[in-house]
């Protein structure tokens, strides 16, 4: 019942609000018109990111007065640290709908951000010996452990950020990562953390409400939206149960096509953090294939491979799918 009304409420939220952050968007001049890399029809607000935030904030807030267990005595020190560092990186990220800010300031609003995860305990600080067996952890070092926290965060919000090309590509892959995190913790763990379930749960509820209006192109999120919804999940991943390798999972595709335009860039002495059309999902539209067929086949691969690491109880074999997947991607982008 907990799961019904965490999930149906964030969804009706997003369903309200979206139309209602749209007309904001259009009131406030946010909105993207056609040109450049931008091939829509009209002027379309960019303002979806505002209905995103409110429906899981809310949501989230609301799922602490449930009636579940909890078990992590800093369950809530981390719940304020994720709520505390979405709101930074939505306000700045509206700023950045206004004004398109540089990517040195988007970067340094990343860092921020990750550094206000840390401050309330959300880092990694161990995985688990994917070549060993039982409970075999690598703790890392605190300079590490600092290190591989933010490039973490600040990767998935780039990530995420960097995927909102199509219409609704980020929040559709954003459910489904979410949908993950959501099965891991409440059915897969021992004992079930319930309590931390409710977070994915409803950043998943939120997307899901937001894709109708985004999928008919009503409605784009933004960088608010894009950036909140990968900071979020970066956070998520952390905290639900530490499932870094299941996201990878999911997000592999996404990842790799970044990691590779970052190098392509490089190469050609380019800015990594300039816009464009080099993307994996905009060269395969390019290339003539349908928007709707690109969506379907980003949804149905991190779909397949987040059931592969909900499946696989061995860290090697999952290790062994994400090292062979990223290969295969590797070739084809060459």
């Amino acid at each position: 019942m907990n799961f019904l009304i965490v999930f149906f409420l964030s969804l009706t939220l997003a369903l309200t609000l979206t139309p209602l952050a749209g007309l904001v968007g259009r009131k406030l001049g946010l909105a993207d018109i056609p040109g450049g890399r931008r091939h829509h029809l009209g002027l379309i607000p960019r303002t979806g990111g505002l209905a995103l935030y409110v429906a899981f904030t809310l949501t989230a807030l609301i799922a602490q007065g449930l009636p579940v267990p909890r078990f992590d005595p800093q369950e809530i020190i981390r719940l304020i640290g994720l709520l505390a560092g979405g709101a930074f990186v939505f306000v700045l990220a509206l700023a950045d709908d206004k004004w398109n800010l540089a990517p040195r300031w988007q970067y340094l609003v990343h860092a921020l951000a990750a550094v206000i995860a840390i401050v309330f305990l959300v880092f990694i600080e161990y995985v688990n010996n994917p070549l060993a067996r039982g409970d075999n952890r690598i703790y890392f070092p605190f300079w590490f452990t600092i290190a591989f926290t933010m490039f973490w965060i600040m990767g998935m919000v780039n990530t995420v950020n960097w995927l909102d090309g199509l219409n609704g590509l980020a929040a559709g892959v954003t459910a489904i990562a979410c949908a993950v995190l959501f099965i891991n913790a409440a059915f897969r763990l021992n004992p079930p953390q319930t309590s931390v379930s409710l977070l994915p749960l409803a950043l998943m509820g939120a997307c899901l409400g937001f894709l109708p209006w985004n999928l008919s192109a009503r409605v784009f999120m933004g960088s608010s939206g894009a950036w909140f919804l990968g900071y979020t999940l970066g956070c998520l991943a952390i905290i639900g149960g530490a499932k870094v390798a299941a996201i990878l999972l999911v997000m592999a595709v996404p990842i790799i096509d970044v990691a590779w335009l970052i190098f392509r860039r490089w190469r050609r002495g380019v800015s990594v953090g300039q816009g464009g059309r080099d993307h994996l999902h905009f060269r395969l539209l390019d290339a003539g294939l349908a928007e709707w067929k690109i969506v379907a086949g980003y949804y149905s691969f991190c779909a397949a491979l987040g059931a592969l690491a909900l499946v696989t109880s061995s860290r090697l074999y999952k290790l062994i799918a994400l090292v062979a997947l990223g290969i295969l991607v590797i070739l084809a982008l060459w």
